[in-house]
């Protein structure tokens, strides 16, 4: 069989009808939209219109809030980077920065910093310095024997 030799199965696609040509195409004059009536006409609106009632999503209550001032981690795993460590892509030798961890491919993007998290188990020694992190995942770097800065920590005292 050749590329130009395919072909789809017999009745797999339907031609579109072409409406509003003629009395023999069964579709002319009112082309299918009946006769008269707003529906008939062009430029019709009617999605959320209830005659004049008050619409029911304005009915509803409003919800939800979006904090414009939230601020946005990225979020490093540590068994995430232990796996990073074992592949040699991060070196635990040196201290670990937000701009390593951006280097090695473990985060795409800073944004407003980078949180470190405890899921997983980190069992190399590593100096980390970086935005956030929580309690637990400093805990697990110090029993690993390592050490954990927060930057932002220390920008709040």
């Amino acid at each position: 069989m050749k590329l130009h030799e395919l072909r789809d199965n017999a009745g797999a696609t339907k031609s579109r009808k072409r409406i509003g040509r003629g009395p023999g195409s069964g579709t002319g004059k009112t082309a299918g939209r009946g006769i008269k009536g707003q529906k008939s006409r062009s430029g019709v609106a009617i999605n959320a219109y209830e005659g004049g009632q008050m619409p029911l999503y304005m009915r509803l209550p409003k919800r939800g809030f979006n904090n414009i001032n939230a601020k946005r981690h990225a979020v490093v795993n540590l068994g995430l980077l232990q796996k990073f460590i074992d592949a040699g892509k991060i070196d635990a030798k040196k201290p670990i920065t937000e701009e390593v961890l951006v280097e090695s491919g473990l985060v795409r993007r800073v944004r407003d910093g980078v949180r470190v998290l405890s899921k997983g188990e980190l069992k190399a020694k590593v100096d980390i310095t970086v935005t956030g992190a929580s309690r637990s995942a400093i805990a697990a770097v110090e029993a690993a024997g390592g050490k954990l800065t927060t930057t932002a920590a220390a920008a709040a005292e």
